[in-house]
């Protein structure tokens, strides 16, 4: 796929490819036959055209998961799933250098911290829903005595899955292998910006054996793909990560069905230093909270709440660990930070820095973009924040604490 991720990621410039959805056990073109872009974000260069789905591909997709959910995946032994689940788990392993080059050659994430975190807690996520896979009961409760009173759990049905760019491997198996291991099917709507490896896992499925149409694959634009998978009628529930935004957008757009709907969104995560810390400690993990993944997580500690006896420590601390984080080619093994996903997020991470400087904060180290090629945003902090400044409130999802 993708030359194999341009052979294991020497990054040289090939001829570009297409990829096709894959709905139904098979990888065919988008009905309106158009296609987008997917870029290298650490080079700005294209790496595929990929079929650009929209509602009549969503309309498909969700047949084929309820033909495959009423057929004989949802009335399938939960041990069976669950060893179709170990199945893939090994595939994934099998093809984990692939997996691992194709996931940083577009979502410009460093490799070393895909091997690290995103590929193992795929497996780990995988292994664990096996497990549950056959211990889903329900329970004989005793009301009376000359009744039997018990409680089934049925799997939900058709599940419409819409995942983030910035785990585009990890968050879509988080969603993924639970639903699959109840019985349920699922219609998976990858970011626009990252579609390449969950096109990869729905392959590696069908490999594994599972039936057609269990796992259906879409990518396509949130405002057409993803808002059709909201709508749907025979969608029954709705699992998306993403901004509080699009969050409301989707409640608003379930309440048509009454599908159940989970929503993990955004946050701008505090932590807060004490002088009894052990301050080297604390440093390291503030810098990690924030320019892990080039800040570009939900949880990030994007906010440092210091007590003022040691704020100007934490500053020189923070700023020395800044000054040593590697930026630049995703594949080195020794690149700690790798670019910002797309030139639109970059231009929101820099607009925010932006913003603080007019509201008053002071730049203590970083506040600009690294190099002319590439979506980079050097390490960035600012002290002499107040509470009220927007730097503080709003979600920036950039390497800026």
């Amino acid at each position: 796929m993708i030359k194999d991720a341009y052979q294991r990621t020497g990054r040289e410039a090939l001829p570009v490819g297409r990829e096709l959805l894959l709905i139904g056990g098979r990888r065919i073109a988008a009905v309106s036959g158009k296609y987008f872009d997917t870029l290298d974000p650490s080079t700005e260069r294209v790496i595929a055209q990929v079929a650009e789905g929209d509602a009549a591909d969503i309309d498909a997709a969700v047949a084929s998961a309820r033909k495959a959910f009423e057929g004989e995946w949802s009335r399938m032994r939960g041990a069976d799933r669950g060893h179709l689940l170990l199945r893939l788990a090994e595939l994934i392993r099998q093809n984990q250098d692939s997996l691992v080059a194709l996931e940083s050659l577009d979502s410009g994430k460093p490799v070393s911290a895909i091997r690290r975190q995103d590929l193992p807690a795929v497996l780990d996520t995988l292994t664990y829903y096996a497990g549950w896979a056959d211990k889903i009961n329900g329970q004989v409760i005793p009301a009376r005595t000359d009744a039997l009173t018990y409680t089934v759990l049925e799997p939900v049905g058709v599940v419409g899955a819409i995942i983030p760019w910035n785990f585009p491997l990890m968050i879509g198996m988080w969603k993924i292998a639970p639903a699959l291991a109840c019985g349920c099917t699922v219609v998976l709507k990858p970011a626009e910006l990252t579609p390449l490896t969950a096109l990869k896992i729905g392959e590696l499925a069908l490999e594994a054996g599972f039936p057609a149409g269990v796992l259906n694959v879409v990518p396509g634009y949130g405002k057409t793909a993803g808002a059709a998978l909201v709508d749907h009628p025979d969608v029954d529930k709705i699992t998306f990560t993403g901004s509080p935004a699009v969050g409301r957008q989707i409640l608003r757009g379930a309440a048509g069905n009454l599908k159940r709907v989970t929503l993990e969104l955004g946050g701008k995560s505090a932590n807060i230093i004490f002088p009894d810390a052990d301050l080297d400690a604390a440093a390291k993990a503030a810098a990690s909270g924030i320019f892990f993944n080039s800040g570009q997580v939900c949880s990030a500690g994007s906010r440092i709440l210091v007590h003022e006896s040691i704020h100007e420590e934490i500053v020189e601390r923070l700023v020395a660990r800044a000054a040593a984080v590697r930026t630049g080619n995703p594949c080195e093994p020794s690149t700690s930070m790798g670019p910002l996903v797309s030139a639109a997020q970059m231009r929101r991470v820099l607009d925010y820095i932006d913003i603080g400087k007019r509201e008053g904060a002071r730049i203590a180290t970083g506040g600009a973009r690294v190099g002319d090629a590439g979506y980079f945003v050097a390490p960035t902090v600012f002290t002499e924040v107040r509470h009220p400044m927007r730097i503080s409130q709003e979600e920036i999802f950039g390497p800026v604490a």
